[in-house]
């Protein structure tokens, strides 16, 4: 038995029992991500924003933005996780939030000095892009410990609620703030809200252990190890293909379907905002009965029942028509949004409650790598299609991938599972004093 997987208990919610709302640390991570989501809004709209009414940026220049911040999984995603495990994970989380914050806070000081630059808009793009990196991998190995496996789902499905909930309110909150407070100085909101998430994380007083030291010794070696659980997991390939495959076609879709909304449907800007919050209310709603479906499923059948009874949902996209037509669109964002975060949350779960605790950052950074990597690429796909086939004709390519995508999972031994194989027990770490 390694110091990492060490049978440490918190007093106050057991793996097997009890409630997870009631567990301290939780809700002290729950609360700090809960902010810093909100204020990653204002970044999401603030950004492009910049470039466009500040420094006049093209539309290539405004698209090379998203890929600047998306190029950081690609390029530092592996090494990601061998870092994350060679090292405990609430610091990382600190120092990737730090960095963050002081990137963000740095374009708004620019700004009043007169000295902002699309360059600097690049850089803070990938910064911030490689923080994330190193954030997330370091984020999805540290809740197993924290909660414990028997709550692994559960916090999954209410920090999932918390992304949804941000994507329902944030844009608006965001448009405001941007009004009000000019793109470049809003930019201080996002910063404060790492702020806040580094003050949640500091206070949280589980103990995290040391991780033991891998036995490959060199970086190359520990990243080929983490690589080697995912190729020669069958499930986990299989999820790895179906999430790849959906982010690569949802992406392609959602990088030209505003145009599509504002030329072929001919909506104004508020309409496409409020069709957009459908997806996001669909989030919330999957997020909240994850864990139930889960329940009444099984968590081998709710992974590939949730993909493969939503996916299909995206054909009503290009079928989206003005008038009573836009209700299409609606249904569509609403369920598919739906079935993607019951999705989500059920296999993160799973891959959590699969992995042993000291591969935990190799894996999660192995399977990151593979399904963000497709979303750049999404949107070039889209682009193309669009400029080829016309709008419609290429949201239909999309949708039809999209609809294909748990193909992958039907061809897995998932369908023929009830449940997933249960793992091994793992304690939650005792807190101080508890």
């Amino acid at each position: 038995m390694t110091a990492a997987d060490a049978p440490f208990r918190d007093r106050r919610v057991r793996a097997s029992g009890g409630r997870l709302i009631s567990h301290a640390g939780f809700r002290r991570l729950w609360l700090g991500q809960s902010i810093s989501e909100l204020g990653s809004q204002v970044t999401t709209l603030a950004l492009p924003l910049a470039a466009v009414l500040v420094l006049h940026a093209s539309t290539l220049q405004v698209g090379l933005l998203t890929t600047a911040g998306y190029a950081a999984f690609l390029l530092v995603g592996l090494p990601a996780g061998a870092w994350v495990d060679r090292l405990r994970r609430r610091p990382v989380m600190i120092a990737a939030d730090l960095i963050r914050a002081v990137t963000l806070a740095s374009i708004p000081v620019a700004y009043a000095l007169g000295v902002l630059t699309l360059g600097q808009l690049y850089a803070t793009a990938f910064i911030v892009g490689v923080a994330s990196v190193f954030f997330d991998v370091a984020y999805m190995s540290y809740v197993p410990g924290l909660v414990g496996m028997g709550h692994v789902v559960e916090a999954n499905a209410k920090l999932q609620v918390t992304v949804s909930l941000a994507q329902v309110g944030g844009p608006s909150a965001a448009g405001f703030l941007i009004s009000a407070l000019g793109a470049p100085v809003a930019f201080g909101a996002n910063a404060a809200s790492f702020v806040v998430s580094v003050l949640s994380l500091a206070v949280i007083r589980e103990r995290e252990p040391s991780p033991a030291r891998a036995e490959s010794g060199t970086m190359r070696a520990e990243v080929a190890e983490g690589v080697a659980f995912v190729v020669r997991e069958p499930i986990l390939r299989m999820i790895a293909g179906c999430t790849s495959t959906w982010n690569l076609f949802s992406t392609a879709i959602y990088a030209i379907v505003v145009v599509f909304l504002v030329r072929q449907v001919h909506l104004q800007a508020s309409m496409i905002g409020l069709l957009m919050s459908a997806g996001a209310v669909g989030g919330v709603i999957g997020g909240l009965s994850a864990s139930r479906l889960r329940v009444r499923l099984g968590s081998a059948r709710v992974i590939w029942i949730s993909a493969v009874v939503t996916a299909p949902f995206a054909l009503l996209i290009p079928v989206t028509f003005a008038g009573p037509g836009v209700a299409c669109f609606g249904v569509a964002a609403f369920v598919t949004s739906l079935g993607s975060v019951v999705y989500n949350v059920n296999q993160a779960s799973f891959r959590q409650l699969l992995c042993p605790p000291g591969l935990l950052g190799r894996m999660n950074a192995t399977v990151r790598f593979i399904v963000w990597g497709t979303i750049p690429l999404g949107g070039l796909l889209g682009g193309v299609l669009g400029g080829w086939l016309g709008d419609r004709a290429a949201i239909w390519v999309a949708a039809v991938g999209v609809t294909l995508a748990p193909a992958w999972l039907l061809a897995s031994p998932l369908r023929r599972l009830r449940d997933t194989p249960e793992p091994a027990h793992v304690s939650p770490w005792l807190a101080d004093g508890g």
